[in-house]
């Protein structure tokens, strides 16, 4: 039988959903911004760059997050990172979703 980790102990697992998942909100929050605001910074004026750095932040989400989720030994709540795996695979997905919106419109706009 498995015992739980510790509330304060950051395991491996742990360790790279966090990093998973921060990598899919900064995805996500690209997206969002080119899709929004395409003349901005981040969007270079027709929202490709920012379009851009979704698409590949997403499946790098996505990528360990799923790795996160197969190695796990244990369920959600016993410290393995599986539900931050699952987290990051959800949110790396919804990136590349938004990001693919925002390049298609950066194409129709160019």
């Amino acid at each position: 039988m498995d015992v739980a980790a510790n509330v304060y102990t950051m395991s491996a697992g742990r360790i790279v959903a966090l990093i998973a998942g921060v990598v899919g909100i900064v995805g996500l929050v690209v997206s969002v911004l080119a899709l929004v605001r395409p003349a901005s910074r981040v969007g270079t004026g027709t929202g490709r760059l920012g379009a851009t750095i979704a698409l590949v932040a997403g499946p790098v989400a996505m990528a360990l997050g799923g790795f996160v989720v197969a190695t796990s030994d244990g369920g959600i709540g016993t410290g393995n990172g599986r539900g931050g795996g699952y987290v990051a695979l959800a949110v790396g997905f919804i990136a590349v979703v938004l990001g693919g919106l925002a390049l298609a419109r950066s194409r129709r706009a160019a």
